[in-house]
C-alpha cells in the first residue's frame, strides 16, 4: 500500500476512533456507566495512537512499533523540526497516554467531566496531525 493511502487510513481510523470515544461517553453520563466512560477514553486514546502513526509515517516513512518508539520518534521530530517542538506532540501524546490510557482506561481515576476534556484535547491533537500532513478538512465537534 502507498505511504500517503496509509496516512490517509490511519488518519481515518483515528477519527473513528473519536467519534465513537464521543458516542460512548455520551452514552456514558445518560446511564451513569463508569465503565463506558473508560471505554470512551480508551477509544479516544487510541485516536492518539493512530494519529501519531500517520504522523510519523507522513515525516518519518515509518510506522513506530510501541508506545516507547514512538515517544522516541515524536522526540526527534521535535529536534529537527521546530513547528513539532513548538505543537508539543510528544508531551501531549504523553500526557493523553497517562490521562486516558492509564489513569481513565485502567486505573478508573477520572469522572465524566475529566475524560470529556480528555477526549476534546484527543480530538485537537488529530486536527493538529491532520493540518501537517495536509488533511485538515474538519470532522465536527466535541462532546458537548
Amino acid at each position: 500500500m502507498e505511504l500517503s493511502v496509509k496516512v490517509r487510513v490511519y488518519l481515518e481510523d483515528a477519527e473513528r476512533f473519536l467519534e465513537e470515544a464521543v458516542r460512548e461517553l455520551r452514552e456514558a453520563i445518560a446511564s451513569r456507566d463508569a465503565i463506558r466512560a473508560r471505554d470512551a477514553a480508551e477509544k479516544a486514546w487510541n485516536a492518539v495512537v493512530q494519529a501519531t502513526n500517520a504522523l510519523l509515517l507522513h515525516y518519518v516513512g515509518k510506522t513506530p512499533s510501541s508506545h516507547w518508539e514512538r515517544r522516541r520518534m515524536l522526540r526527534e521530530l521535535e529536534k529537527a523540526r521546530r513547528e513539532f517542538e513548538e505543537l508539543g506532540f510528544r508531551d501531549r501524546y504523553s500526557a493523553r497516554e497517562r490521562n486516558l490510557h492509564e489513569l481513565a482506561f485502567y486505573e478508573g481515576l477520572a469522572g465524566f467531566d475529566e475524560i470529556e476534556f480528555e477526549i476534546e484535547k484527543a480530538r485537537r491533537y488529530v486536527e493538529d496531525v491532520k493540518r501537517l500532513v495536509g488533511l485538515s478538512e474538519s470532522s465536527g465537534g466535541g462532546c458537548g
